[in-house]
């Protein structure tokens, strides 16, 4: 499953690195991480790794493979 987790504000290279995993651009004052999700255990770990960090999330979407 491919997803996108559009959060608030624009991250810092260590934060971008905190999920190596995805890939992501910069636009308007967000951040949009995308990539492959394995499973609902895999998007879980990463909506928790957002929480740990403090980020707003905006938009959380699932996009066709």
């Amino acid at each position: 499953m491919r997803y996108e987790i559009r959060v608030d504000g624009r991250l810092s290279e260590a934060l971008i690195e905190v999920f190596p995993e995805l890939d992501h651009v910069t636009m308007s004052g967000q951040t949009l991480l995308f990539g492959h999700v394995v499973d609902e255990a895999h998007l879980y770990g990463l909506l928790a790794r957002c929480q740990s960090l403090g980020l707003r999330i905006l938009e959380l979407r699932q996009m066709p493979e």
